[in-house]
């Protein structure tokens, strides 16, 4: 009789524990729109508006490395600030860029010279929760980098990369519905 009320206790808080985790965290969220939005986590920059007085068309992106921030121009002296991850010494660049295409749940296929420095990557992944692309990627002319998502949110600020630039899967995905292909991206370094 004590061991069943101990069972019964035992599966009472395990399933009140669920429910608040649920509650709490939201339900997982495989489409990367949801407040459950798996593997993504939350920026430890916070997305924000801000005054961003300039001459450039809305739409348009400056990614400033050295602030370790993606800044989309809204108009009317305001822009959206995103933290980001960039590349490590060695790996930063600079350049006028347009989106050349946007994928969701994009797969990933390393470059020749990162499996080189790298020969323990896979050859090719496909697209979700555990690529290193994330939940979204836009593509940066034919260059071989990217903005795109990250499973690892901790990343985010940091110098890391190999030159693509890292946002949370919730950052990457808010960035995606708000461009199009063809958008003007100028990297200053």
């Amino acid at each position: 009789m004590i061991m069943r009320a101990f069972c019964v206790a035992a599966v009472a808080i395990g399933l009140a524990t669920s429910a608040a985790r649920a509650e709490f965290f939201g339900s997982p969220d495989f489409t990367g729109t949801g407040p459950g939005f798996i593997q993504g986590g939350t920026s430890p920059i916070p997305r924000e508006t801000i005054m961003y007085p300039t001459n450039l068309a809305p739409g348009t992106i400056v990614v400033n490395t050295a602030e370790r921030r993606l800044y989309l121009v809204l108009g009317d002296g305001e822009a959206l600030r995103y933290g980001i991850g960039v590349g490590r010494d060695g790996f930063r660049w600079g350049g006028v860029h347009r989106i050349s295409a946007k994928k969701e749940w994009p797969a990933w296929t390393p470059p020749r010279q990162m499996i080189a420095r790298r020969p323990d990557l896979p050859r090719h992944m496909v697209g979700g929760i555990e690529n290193p692309l994330g939940a979204r990627a836009l593509y940066l002319g034919s260059t071989l980098y990217r903005i795109h998502g990250s499973n690892e949110p901790e990343t985010i600020g940091q110098a890391v990369s190999s030159g693509c630039f890292r946002m949370t899967n919730e950052d990457v995905t808010d960035l995606y519905d708000r461009v199009s292909v063809g958008a003007t991206v100028i990297v200053k370094n």
